[in-house]
C-alpha cells in the first residue's frame, strides 16, 4: 500500500505544516540501505550511539525528500524540495505508522517470541505455510523495536498470512511490539538467560514475552515447561491453547515417541485423538523442539496430514550466523561473533563438537565477556566453565576484563587478554595447528578481526596512490554532468590495482552515489572496512548469494538462470524488495539480456517480491573510438527500448545508465540517470584528447646494488642481456611476481632513475630485474619509477600492445600501497 505524506503526518501526530505531495512506499532507518530515494520516508532515529539527523543532508543529496525528525533541521532552506515531519519521538512515530498499517489487514498473523529458536521457527513456518498462503515474514531476524515495524510494513494487498518474530531485552518493550504485530496466533519457543540483565527474575522476563500473546485467538507453547505454564496460568489468557507435551497424554498435542536416526528424527504424535507421525531431517534437540512448535501451528490451521508429513521431511536448514572457513596451519574457524550468551554458546559448542568428531581436530574456544545474563560474574563464568568442560573444549582463550578476572574458574589450557587488540598484538600463527577454533564473542569485541590472518609484508617496491588526484579526477568528471546525474565509481579489481578501501572511503566522503566491484568478496571486504554507500557487484556468482545478502551488496543480473536463482535464495531468507541491476546486451555480446527477453524478464520480476530492479544498464562496445559511433548510437537505441519496456511495467523508478568514462567524454547527451566512471577516475584518459586528468598511481622501487661489468658480459637468466660496452648495471627488487611484465625485458621496456630513462637489461626475474644506469648519476637506495608521472602507464601499455587497465591491475597485492595527500 502507498501512503501520502499528508496521511502519514496525520497518523504520527506530527506538527501541522504544509507538505509537498509525495507518495511513500519504503521506510528507511539506516541510511546505508537506501534503495528508492524517490519513494522513501527516512526516520531520523536517535539512539545512545547515533543520531539519524546527521544523515539528512546526505540523503537529500541522494534524492530522499521525506524525513521524520524530532526538531527543525539546520539549513532547511537549502533543501527546498524536502518534507520534514516533526514529531516528539521518531521511534514512536515509526511504530505508530506500522501499527496503523497493520490494522488495515484482516489476515492470520503469527507472532513468535522466546529466547532461542525464534528465527528458525519463523523460517520453517514460512517453508511449511507458503504453499497455501501468500505469506510475508520478518526479514532475517528483524525482531527489535525497529525491526518489527519494518517487517510489518511489508504486508500488502495480496498478503494472506504474516509471520513475525519479536525479541526484547528490557521490561515494557513487548507491549509496543504487540500493538504493532497484533498476532492472531501466538507462539513462545522457550525462555533462557539471554538478555536477562534487564529483568529482576526470569519469571518477569517470561511474563513480558507472553505479553505478545495477550490478544491471540490461540497460543502454542511447550506444556512440559513449568515456567511457561505457570506464567500462562497467571496471565489467564482465556483463549485456545495448544500446550504440547511429551509426558501428558491429555494435552491437545501429545508427543508419544521421538526416534533419532543418523541424520533424521521420527516424531510420533496424537492430536485430538488423531495418531500420526512426521520425520524431520535433523537430530539436534533444539531442532526437534522447533519442529514440534511448527507441527502445532500446522495442526491448528488444519493443514492436510499428508501435506504436513511431506513438508516436514523437506524442511531445510535456516541460514545461521555461524560461519565456517579454512584457517591457518590446517585449522578450521567457526566464526560466531554475532552475540554472546549462554544458550547460543551451547548451540555453537554443539555445532563445533559435530565438526570436531568428523575431523579429529583439537577443540579451541575463543570467548569474549558475556553480556545480558543478569548473573553475578562468578556464577556466570562458573557455569560457562562447566559447559565448556562438558563440551570437550581443550583450550580456552578468554578476551575481556570480566572473563579475565574469573580465569581461576577454568580448569584447562587457558590464556586471557583484556582486549581484542591485546590478543592480536601477541597473536602468533604458529601457536595454532590442526585445531577447530570456535570464535564466540559479543559484537563490541569485533572478533571478526581475529578470524583474519594478518601478515606484514616487507617489500622495497611500493605503489603510491595520490588521493587528492582521485578527488580531482572525480570532480572533473562531475563537472561535465548535470547536478542530478548519479555517478557509479568503479573500484573493482582492487580499485584498478590502487587498493579499493582507501579509494572507496575517499569517494564516499566526496559524495559518490555508488561503488562497483567485480565480485561479492570485494564488496564484503569494503563493508567490513566500514564502507556504507551502495555497492554494485558486476559479476555475481551463484555461490555468492549469502555474501551479497549478508553485506547488502546489489548484484548485476544478466541471465534468467541468475535471476531465478537469486529470487529462490532470497525467498529462503525472507527478503523483500532487494535491489538488483538488470544488464542489457545492446551489442557488446558479452553478458546481458537481449531485447527479445524483455517480456519474460518483466513477467519474472512482477511475479515475485524478493527483488526489485533498481537500475537497468548496458555496456558500449567501442565508445572510445569515433569509427564505431554509428554502432554506439544503435546500442543506445536498443538499450533505450529495453529500458522503456522495463519502466512501463514497473511501479518503481528504474535508473538508467550506459555511459562509461569514454561515453561521459564523447556522448554527454546520453548521461541519463547515472554514469559509470572507471579508468578516468584513475587518471587515464580513454580518448586521445587531453582532459586535465591527474596521475593517481605511481609504482616505485629502489636500487639494491650497482655493479660495473665489462663489454661482452651477459645479464640474467638465459644470458639474454649481452653488454655492448662497459656498463653500470643496477638490480632493483621488482619482477614479474610484482606485476612487471616479462615482455618488457631485454631493452623493450625501461624505468626512470633520478629523472632519466634506464633500459631494462636481460630477462625479468620473478622478484628482481636489472637496469642499465651507465649514464645516470645514482647509487644504491635511490628511487626508481616503474610507471607514474614521468613514465605514463599508457606508454607501457603501447609497448606491450595492451591497455592501461591491464598494467594497473597487474600490480601484485604483495606490493605495499601507500596513500597520501599533497
Amino acid at each position: 500500500m502507498n501512503y501520502t505524506i499528508t496521511e502519514i503526518a496525520t497518523i504520527v501526530k506530527a506538527q501541522k505544516r504544509a507538505y509537498k505531495d509525495y507518495t511513500i512506499t519504503a521506510l528507511l532507518t539506516d541510511s546505508r540501505s537506501l534503495t528508492f530515494p524517490e519513494e522513501t520516508l527516512f526516520f531520523a532515529l536517535v539512539t545512545e550511539r547515533n543520531d539519524g539527523h546527521r544523515y539528512i543532508k546526505d540523503l537529500y543529496r541522494k534524492g530522499v525528500r521525506n524525513f521524520v525528525v524530532e526538531h527543525r533541521i539546520a539549513d532547511e532552506e537549502l533543501m527546498p524540495e524536502a518534507n520534514f515531519i516533526i514529531v516528539k519521538n521518531t521511534l514512536d512515530a515509526l511504530q505508530q505508522l506500522a501499527a496503523t498499517h497493520r490494522k488495515k489487514f484482516d489476515i492470520p498473523v503469527i507472532g513468535v517470541t522466546g529466547s532461542n529458536g525464534k528465527t528458525t521457527v519463523k523460517e520453517w513456518l514460512y517453508q511449511l505455510l507458503q504453499p497455501d498462503y501468500n505469506t510475508v515474514r520478518s526479514p532475517r531476524s528483524y525482531n527489535s523495536q525497529i525491526g518489527v515495524p519494518l517487517s510489518v510494513w511489508q504486508i500488502g494487498s495480496k498478503t494472506e498470512m504474516a509471520i513475525f518474530e519479536a525479541g526484547i531485552s528490557q521490561p515494557d518493550e513487548m507491549i509496543h511490539l504487540e500493538e504493532i504485530i497484533k498476532p492472531t496466533l501466538g507462539l513462545i519457543t522457550n525462555i533462557g538467560e539471554a538478555h536477562q540483565e534487564g529483568f529482576q527474575t526470569i519469571q518477569q522476563k517470561c511474563i513480558e514475552k507472553l505479553t505478545l500473546l495477550k490478544a491471540c485467538d490461540c497460543i502454542i507453547y511447550d506444556g512440559d515447561n513449568e515456567l511457561i505454564c505457570e506464567c500462562v496460568e497467571k496471565l489467564c489468557f482465556g483463549c485456545r491453547e495448544i500446550a504440547w507435551s511429551r509426558k501428558d497424554r491429555d494435552k491437545p498435542l501429545y508427543i508419544s515417541k521421538i526416534i533419532k536416526g543418523n541424520d533424521s528424527t521420527k516424531i510420533e504424535y496424537t492430536y485430538l485423538q488423531y495418531h500420526s507421525y512426521i520425520t524431520i531431517p535433523f537430530v539436534e534437540d533444539a531442532s526437534i523442539e522447533n519442529a514440534i512448535h511448527c507441527l502445532a501451528v500446522m495442526l491448528y490451521y488444519n493443514r492436510p496430514p499428508e501435506a504436513i508429513t511431506d513438508r516436514m521431511k523437506r524442511l531445510t536448514p535456516v541460514a545461521m550466523r555461524m560461519e565456517v572457513k579454512e584457517g591457518i596451519n590446517n585449522c578450521l574457524i567457526i566464526n560466531d561473533s554475532y552475540n554472546s550468551d549462554i544458550n547460543s554458546l551451547t548451540i555453537a559448542l554443539d555445532f563445533q563438537n559435530r565438526r570436531a568428531a568428523a575431523k579429529g581436530m583439537r577443540r579451541t574456544l575463543i570467548l569474549s565477556d558475556i553480556y545480558q545474563t543478569g548473573l553475578p560474574p562468578a556464577s556466570l563464568y562458573r557455569k560457562v566453565a562447566d559447559i565448556i568442560l562438558h563440551k570437550g573444549i581443550e583450550r580456552l582463550i578468554g578476551i575481556g576484563p570480566v572473563i579475565s578476572d574469573n580465569a581461576y574458574l577454568f580448569n584447562l589450557e587457558k590464556e586471557f587478554y583484556p582486549t581484542t587488540e591485546s590478543f592480536l598484538a601477541q597473536l602468533d600463527p604458529a601457536d595454532f595447528h590442526n585445531e577447530l577454533i570456535l570464535i564466540k564473542g559479543a559484537r563490541e569485541f569485533h572478533f571478526e578481526l581475529i578470524s583474519e590472518t594478518l601478515e606484514l609484508k616487507q617489500h622495497e617496491t611500493i605503489l603510491e596512490i595520490n588521493l587528492d588526484a582521485i578527488v580531482h579526477n572525480y570532480n572533473l568528471f562531475k563537472s561535465k554532468l548535470r547536478p542530478e546525474t548519479k555517478i557509479i565509481c568503479m573500484v573493482k579489481a582492487f580499485g584498478y590495482g590502487a587498493g579499493s578501501y582507501e579509494l572507496a572511503k575517499t569517494l564516499q566522503d566526496r559524495g559518490a552515489d555508488f561503488l562497483a566491484v567485480a565480485v561479492a568478496d570485494e564488496g564484503a571486504e569494503l563493508r567490513k572496512a566500514g564502507i556504507t554507500m551502495p555497492i554494485l557487484v558486476m559479476n555475481p556468482e551463484m555461490s555468492s548469494f549469502r555474501t551479497l545478502f549478508s553485506y547488502y551488496l546489489e548484484p548485476e543480473i544478466y541471465s534468467f538462470e541468475l535471476l531465478r536463482a537469486i529470487i529462490a535464495e532470497g525467498e529462503k531468507l525472507g527478503l523483500a524488495g532487494y535491489p538488483v541491476h538488470i544488464k542489457i546486451d545492446s551489442g557488446m555480446h558479452r553478458l546481458g539480456f537481449e531485447e527479445k527477453d524483455m517480456e519474460q524478464v518483466v513477467e519474472i520480476l512482477n511475479d515475485q517480491t524478493v527483488v526489485i530492479a533498481r537500475s537497468v544498464f548496458s555496456h558500449f562496445a567501442g565508445s572510445d573510438e569515433k569509427r564505431f559511433d554509428d554502432y554506439s548510437h544503435r546500442q543506445i537505441e536498443t538499450f533505450s527500448r529495453c529500458a522503456d519496456y522495463l519502466q512501463q511495467h514497473s511501479k518503481h523508478k528504474i535508473l538508467r545508465h550506459i555511459l562509461n568514462t569514454a561515453g561521459i567524454l564523447r556522448f554527454p547527451e546520453y548521461q541519463m540517470d547515472m554514469v559509470r566512471l572507471g579508468i578516468g577516475l584513475y587518471g587515464v584518459s580513454p580518448i586521445d584528447t587531453p582532459c586535465g586528468l591527474e596521475t593517481v598511481s605511481t609504482l616505485k622501487t629502489t636500487i639494491l646494488q650497482i655493479k660495473t661489468l665489462s663489454a661482452g658480459e651477459t645479464i640474467g637468466y638465459g644470458r639474454k642481456g649481452v653488454l655492448s660496452r662497459d656498463s653500470r648495471i643496477a638490480a632493483i627488487p621488482i619482477g614479474y611476481a610484482d606485476g612487471l611484465d616479462r615482455h618488457l625485458g631485454n631493452g623493450k621496456g625501461g624505468v626512470v632513475v633520478n629523472g632519466k630513462r634506464a633500459a631494462i637489461v636481460g630477462n625479468i626475474c620473478m622478484d628482481v630485474c636489472m637496469i642499465d644506469v651507465t649514464d645516470i648519476d645514482c647509487k644504491p637506495g635511490d628511487r626508481v619509477e616503474i610507471f607514474g608521472e614521468q613514465l605514463p602507464v599508457t606508454e607501457i601499455a603501447e609497448k606491450l600492445d595492451t591497455i592501461p587497465y591491464e598494467i594497473l591491475t597487474s600490480v601484485s597485492t604483495r606490493v605495499k600501497r601507500i596513500y597520501y595527500r599533497e
